[in-house]
């Protein structure tokens, strides 16, 4: 189970969320597309390393690689 501190954050949100519905959505959106770009970049510096490419088929159970050859040049 996660901590009380955890919680806490959580019902901090979910207050702010109900006190603010029309500005805590822009945020949340860029929280969301932060986290999205992270994930691209990584994945675009993993596959420039040795067994980079090899390692995202893996990790992503890969079947069709021509499928996928942008990602994986």
């Amino acid at each position: 189970m996660r901590d009380k501190t955890h919680m806490e954050q959580v019902e901090k949100w979910a207050c702010y969320v109900r006190d603010n519905p029309n500005s805590w959505k822009k945020i949340h959106t860029e929280f969301i597309n932060a986290l999205f770009k992270k994930h691209e970049n990584f994945i675009k510096r993993l596959a420039k390393t040795k067994e980079g490419k090899q390692k995202i088929i893996k990790l992503y159970n890969i079947k069709n690689i021509n499928g996928y050859k942008k990602l994986l040049g």
